[in-house]
């Protein structure tokens, strides 16, 4: 059975995500929650510390709390799949995939994967939906250790992540994340149903286990218009960089 404050927390998140509360506004004070959910001002507060260390209030003692963000932005606090990105915020992700093909490793591929010359990669070509529309378009190189899992998993697999976890137990533990925009080129604007040369919001990633080990690395093209992303940093933890030239290993094709 769900316990109160975890209710009272979960409808507090869905109305922050409908902007009843937006970012930057103020919640109400804890005895008004307190009143509208006849509860006590203790399970107010115990609602509201969830919420402050998902970061998405702003918590000082002695003043209300801070809308910070909302759930429909993708956040790198956590490495979420799109699926369970999806399902934080209650809709339903889709995905396809319009090509799937064994090759042999480039370069790049070599270097980001850290794979012999040479070596057999997965390369895979999905298209993502949120509701049935189409707002994402993942191409991914998979090492070739994994590569005949990630074959196994159906077309339309809605989060990819989820089923290798459950098939093989393998856990993406760590990524890195380059973030900037291209221009949407004929097909990207047809699959996602844009104008050629659209603003498409691009990031390029490494995914690792645990142990350090490359699973895969994606160009992953949104339509600019479907979300956007949060970096939660402050000055003990602050994992934000800027930097002036392509890195991560990710140039080149």
């Amino acid at each position: 059975m769900t316990a109160r404050h975890e209710e009272i927390a979960e409808e507090l998140r869905r109305a922050i995500d409908r902007e009843e509360y937006a970012v930057g506004g103020l919640l109400p004070p804890e005895t008004e929650l307190a009143a509208r959910y006849a509860v006590s001002r203790g399970t107010v507060r115990q609602a509201v510390a969830a919420l402050t260390a998902e970061g998405l209030i702003g918590s000082r003692q002695g003043a209300r709390r801070v809308v910070l963000a909302s759930r429909r932005s993708q956040s790198f606090a956590e490495l979420r799949s799109f699926a369970q990105w999806a399902r934080s915020m209650g809709r339903t992700a889709t995905g396809r995939v319009v090509e799937s093909e064994y090759r042999q490793a480039t370069a790049p591929d070599a270097l980001r994967l850290q794979l012999a010359p040479g070596a057999r990669v997965l390369s895979v070509l999905r298209l993502r939906g949120l509701d049935g529309e189409p707002v994402l378009l993942e191409r991914t190189v998979y090492a070739d250790w994994i590569a005949p899992a990630v074959e196994r998993i159906e077309p339309d697999c809605p989060s990819v992540t989820q089923r290798l976890f459950e098939d093989t137990g393998l856990v993406f533990a760590y990524g890195e994340h380059l973030i900037d925009a291209v221009a949407a080129g004929a097909r990207d604007a047809e699959l996602l149903g844009v104008r050629r040369t659209s603003p498409l919001l691009r990031v390029r990633r490494i995914t690792t286990t645990r142990e350090g080990r490359p699973v895969e690395w994606s160009d992953d093209r949104y339509r600019s218009d479907t979300v956007t992303f949060s970096v939660h940093n402050s000055i003990g933890n602050n994992a934000l960089a800027r930097q002036t030239g392509p890195g991560l290993g990710l140039t080149g094709d």
